[in-house]
């Protein structure tokens, strides 16, 4: 692929307008969990109508991320950024004029289908336009700014719910994404480059309807299991999954040999750094989606904490993430590689399941916690913020969309795992063996985590550098 030389200052310009569409992404994943209750009332909906307005953005933005990321392939980056962006921001407005619950809901799934053809965007854009240490250094501002976008929706929400702006209430959450869009799309129109896979190509619609369908009869029954339990309904479901994922491989591989259109290239997970990276994305994924619940839950159901006290208490974790990823991870992980994916591993493991036994074993005051949640916090940083170069370090920039949209799917489908086993253990355990909920946890988090840093240390010893950037 060519790639168009560009100067420094319209490098930044391009940076700036996706970190705009990524807070645009982040933000509205999180702050509708404040408007719940408002929601709630307003429309006298159901529990379940409540659920399914967090969980249809979620469940929809699973399912259409790989098909997100082969459209940038065939159609062009630029293009299908400012389509998703678009369709997102008009997503956010049919969200705030919603009439009913069932009509947000559905506004809520458009919201996930254009998220979705929006996100992946990003990622193949900076794999496109930055060398691989580049990328360590830009995709370590994505992570800061991540986070401090995630620490910034709940409160957000909070004050535009509070402030009631032309007696708007909650919609106001919605609708404030309007103009936000609409200088993401008119920036993506100005400063991102014009680009596109050279093998574009059509798009094979089988194989995305495959690989979608698994996708949701996976996430599907996990958010569900969160409420109701496993029943048959939901492990036929699951079960379901696994076959039709094997059926999308094989329909994928078959294609491939053919020389026809493909959802991806096979031959990605030829790559040992891809495929290495992809398994550890998704595992620390699972084991931090895992986490996050716990942590939250036990604090209020383990000490008795307010939902205000327990948010204050995730700000020292959040600065520990933005520290793991903005400082430690960025200058760290052009020397030591792996090392930092597997330093992070274990201190999370270390602390992470210290912070959780502490929580519910012991009698320990909030404030000698505080380290410990600073420092699980620093490993998730310092592992999450490096998988992401170290996964497409060595992919060819032709497959920039395809490998962005596997990589953000198995992210996704790793969280909505976590939540399910991990949380599952918290729940069942009291019950099943008669073991602490945050023992039952427990268990489960740090073999998982200690699963990511045996995958990281098989990596490549060099990851970054000459001789070790096979793009073409």
């Amino acid at each position: 692929m060519t790639v168009p030389t560009l100067s420094h200052g319209q490098k930044t310009l391009a940076v700036l307008t996706l970190v705009i569409a990524l807070v645009l992404e982040i933000v509205d994943l999180t702050i509708v969990n404040t408007a719940l209750p408002a929601i709630q009332a307003d429309y006298a909906a159901s529990p379940q109508t409540s659920e399914w307005v967090a969980a249809g953005y979620a469940l929809a933005f699973a399912m259409c991320l790989m098909l997100g990321g082969r459209l940038g392939d065939a159609l062009g980056y630029r293009r299908m950024f400012v389509i998703g962006v678009a369709g997102f921001t008009l997503a956010s407005v049919l969200c705030g004029v919603a009439g009913s619950g069932t009509q947000l809901v559905v506004a809520r799934i458009l919201q996930g289908v254009t998220g979705a053809m929006m996100a992946p965007q990003s990622l193949a854009l900076m794999q496109i336009l930055f060398d691989p240490l580049e990328r360590v250094h830009k995709m370590a501002l994505f992570g800061v700014i991540g986070g401090l976008a995630a620490i910034a929706g709940p409160i957000l929400g909070g004050v535009l719910i509070h402030a009631d702006l032309f007696g708007l209430g909650w919609r106001m959450i919605f609708l404030v994404n309007a103009p936000v869009g609409l200088i993401a799309m008119l920036m993506g129109l100005r400063f991102l480059p014009e680009l596109r896979s050279p093998h574009g190509g059509g798009l094979d619609l089988a194989g995305t309807a495959l690989f979608a369908l698994a996708t949701a009869a996976l996430v599907w029954p996990l958010i569900a299991m969160e409420h109701s339990g496993a029943g048959p309904l939901e492990l036929g479901s699951l079960l379901g999954a696994v076959v039709l994922y094997a059926v999308g491989w094989r329909h994928v591989k078959r294609r491939s040999g053919e020389g026809r259109s493909v959802l991806f290239a096979p031959d990605l997970f030829t790559v040992p750094t891809f495929r290495l990276g992809l398994s550890i994305a998704a595992s620390f994924a699972l084991a931090t989606g895992g986490f996050l619940l716990i942590f939250a839950f036990a604090l209020q159901r383990e000490r008795g904490l307010s939902p205000l006290q327990t948010g204050l208490l995730h700000m020292p974790f959040s600065l520990g993430v933005m520290l793991g990823i903005g400082s430690i991870g960025r200058r760290l992980l052009p020397r030591y590689g792996r090392w930092v994916l597997v330093a992070g591993a274990l201190m999370m493991a270390v602390s992470g399941g210290t912070l959780l036994l502490a929580i519910g074993l012991t009698p320990w005051p909030l404030m000698a916690l505080l380290p410990l949640v600073a420092l699980a916090g620093m490993g998730m940083g310092m592992a999450s913020g490096s998988v992401g170069p170290v996964t497409v370090a060595h992919v060819d920039r032709a497959h920039a969309g395809a490998a962005s949209g596997l990589l953000k799917t198995g992210q996704q489908l790793g969280t909505a795992l976590g939540v399910a086993l991990i949380g599952g253990g918290y729940f069942a355990s009291p019950h099943l063996t008669g073991l602490s909920g945050v023992l039952g946890a427990t268990l489960l988090l740090v073999p998982v985590l200690l699963v990511c840093a045996v995958l990281a240390v098989r990596l490549p010893s060099r990851l970054f550098g000459e001789g070790a950037n096979r793009q073409t």
